[in-house]
């Protein structure tokens, strides 16, 4: 048979007058040896009830408990067997109760004689797993019950007890109603009520328990400092492992998250990468608990703008450089202004995000590397009662913000030494080409002119004819060899930044008409497509460098007529691109371009066919001066194609002078307004 009723329970309804107390372990174990000591001590033959949760309480107590039992034949001992104890009557009566009744989760000692009664009754407080400290056999179990030297309330418990034990052990009836008899039969006089009238046979051991007890709650609470303390340093570390681990941000970031959330209990956590001048953030990185808090369903940020600009919190944490706290939110004058002056003011925005994630406690820690602002980390708690963060909270949270501050320049560092990586290889591309190149264009002309020279040299009986193609291949050859070194040296100073700009208010009309003469002695009229120009009326002044755009138009459309037939056309365009910027196309219907090629083509020696198998001529140096000449007077080149035998699109940017509305054209072609032309002689 299980009873499931608390012995405690029932003596506190019988005497509702009782008041309990909290007593830790060892208080309760300093109680039980001083009741079994004045035993020991006396020469009284007492009643004796004794009740261990578990059998291996009673083992350490057994020695004990054989020596008392020489001393009264009224020994009772009630545990919950685990191996050997059962139901004996040897030295003492002992009583195996069922590990599920209720005297399991009790400790319980009565006491009575002729001329002393005292009783000791608890029950264990139940405590959360994530708080104990140590094992269920640590001091720092806390009981809640009764300690009396009042003899009414020790006959009740003894009475109680008696009663339990029969339960289980009937055939113990007649002894059982011998101690009734014997030790239960007077109740103390009505005067001598509980407790005052009570006396106490020896007040040392209430001072003793007193001590133990304030003794105990300065253990227990050193015992929390040193388990928050090594969970503080469990927590950094498993973030410091992840950062030497892993190199990639977003896997620190979402792990610190997750461990600080749950570390903290918190409702919501949050980090995010963020610097001063940011307007808003996007959140990617949060912990949010799963379970409802006070009811309240508990809306994710993910994927949320987080605003900053409008965030009063976050300017002050920009100009202070130091966390911030709400307490709450509900009473906090910066979050509930109550003269906002519109829905899209800076505390109708902090006041609206609060409503919306239900945040009544915030914190905000920054993440800052040499006081540069990296990021955030945000506590939120949602509960109906505001929270109180403690100062070794805050530490653990400026700790964890300090090692994603790290984690942060360690995967910025990475990823600069990958980008050197990416530069260094393609220099050695780069190298790599230019011994191509080198070899190609300066090794074969070169040889070229040698044998010519060589055969106007040792050939004296030549031919007029001859001679002069002899002379004419070396001029072509060595022309090619110039422009190779020319182009070399033009991307040298450009890129090296020693080009002083000569930026002034140009004709963008003259500048065409310098080009298309260029091309005109270049290519012979019936090698080149034809070119047409579509220029708009009363164009305005343009500000660059006369002789690098026409450069620069000049490659253009070199490189168009390069790549497309004589039977082609390349167009010259122009048109507004907003902010003060003219829009330059350079189009043609030749070869065209791959779409995944369409960046690659401004890279130095680029070859589509490669620099040893093209069927035309170059040095794949011509696109990257331009980009170098539109970049220095702050423009922008790119190129557009459908693809394969689409044709090709080359644009660059200008900046105006001084636009006019008067003067801007349409941007439709060939309408009125624009003017026309073409190129053929």
């Amino acid at each position: 048979m299980i009873v499931k009723t608390s012995v405690l329970a029932s003596l506190l309804k019988v005497m509702p007058q009782l008041r309990q107390q909290v007593y830790f372990k060892s208080s309760l174990t300093a109680l039980s040896h001083a009741m079994e000591d004045q035993v020991l001590a006396g020469s009284e033959q007492p009643l004796i009830i004794a009740c261990f949760q578990r059998e291996r309480f009673y083992r350490q107590e057994a020695h004990r408990y054989r020596r008392i039992a020489q001393r009264t034949h009224q020994l009772y001992v009630l545990a919950a067997p685990e191996t050997e104890f059962k139901n004996s009557s040897d030295s003492h009566e002992s009583i195996a109760f069922d590990p599920a009744d209720a005297l399991s989760k009790e400790w319980h000692l009565v006491v009575i004689g002729q001329q002393y009664a005292n009783c000791l009754l608890c029950r264990e407080k139940a405590t959360p797993i994530s708080n104990r400290l140590n094992s269920e056999m640590d001091t720092s179990r806390r009981f809640e019950g009764i300690w009396t030297f009042d003899r009414n309330v020790s006959i009740k418990a003894a009475e109680l007890l008696l009663n339990r034990i029969e339960v289980y052990r009937p055939e113990l009836a007649d002894k059982l109603q011998q101690a009734k008899t014997d030790y239960l039969g007077e109740l103390a006089t009505e005067g001598s009520g509980f407790p005052a009238d009570s006396p106490n046979p020896d007040p040392f051991v209430q001072r003793l328990v007193t001590y133990l007890q304030a003794g105990q709650y300065k253990l227990l609470k050193a015992y929390r400092s040193i388990s928050l303390q090594e969970h503080r340093e469990r927590l950094v570390n498993s973030i410091t492992t992840t950062i030497r681990r892993s190199l990639d941000p977003h896997e620190v970031m979402e792990i610190a998250v997750q461990e600080l959330g749950r570390a903290m209990g918190s409702c919501r956590c949050l980090i995010y990468r963020c610097n001063a001048t940011d307007s808003a953030a996007i959140i990617t990185h949060e912990y949010l608990e799963t379970r409802d808090r006070d009811g309240i369903n508990l809306c994710s940020t993910v994927g949320q703008q987080w605003p900053l600009q409008d965030n009063f919190l976050f300017q002050s944490i920009v100009e202070h450089q130091e966390s911030l706290l709400v307490e709450d939110t509900q009473q906090d004058p910066r979050i509930n202004h109550t003269r906002a002056k519109s829905a899209n003011s800076p505390s109708s925005t902090l006041k609206n995000l609060v409503q919306t994630f239900s945040m009544r406690s915030w914190l905000m820690v920054p993440v800052l590397y040499q006081g540069q602002l990296l990021g955030m980390v945000e506590l939120h708690h949602c509960g109906e009662i505001p929270y109180r963060w403690k100062d070794e909270e805050l530490a653990l949270v400026e700790a964890i913000a300090t090692q994603v501050g790290v984690a942060l320049i360690q995967a910025q560092a990475y990823a600069n030494l990958q980008d050197l990586n990416q530069q260094l290889e393609a220099l050695d591309r780069t190298r790599s080409n230019l011994v191509a190149i080198t070899g190609h264009e300066l090794r074969t002309p070169l040889s070229t002119v040698q044998v010519c020279l060589e055969s106007l040299a040792t050939e004296p009986d030549m031919s007029p004819e001859l001679r002069q193609v002899m002379l004419n291949t070396a001029l072509s050859d060595t022309e090619r060899m110039r422009k190779l070194v020319q182009d070399f040296l033009t991307l040298s100073r450009l890129e090296s930044g020693r080009v002083e700009w000569n930026l002034e208010a140009l004709s963008l009309q003259e500048c065409i008409d310098l080009s298309l003469s260029q091309i005109r002695s270049r290519w012979s009229e019936g090698e080149r497509p034809q070119i047409i120009t579509q220029v708009p009326d009363n164009l305005p002044l343009v500000r660059a460098d006369g002789e690098w755009l026409v450069e620069t138009l000049a490659k253009l459309l070199d490189n168009a007529c390069k790549f497309t037939s004589p039977q082609g056309k390349v167009t010259i365009d122009i048109q507004y691109s907003g902010n003060s910027m003219l829009k330059i196309t350079v189009a043609d219907t030749g070869r065209g371009i791959e779409p995944n090629r369409l960046e690659d083509v401004f890279d130095r020696f680029y070859q589509e066919e490669g620099a040893l198998r093209r069927t035309t001529g170059g040095t794949g140096l011509g696109l990257a001066i331009c980009r170098q000449i539109v970049k220095g007077w702050g423009g922008r080149i790119w190129a557009d194609s459908a693809g394969k035998d689409q044709g090709s699109q080359f644009h660059f940017t200008v900046p105006i002078i001084a636009p006019t509305s008067e003067s801007k054209p349409s941007k439709g072609k060939g309408k009125r307004g624009n003017k026309r032309s073409e190129v053929r002689g």
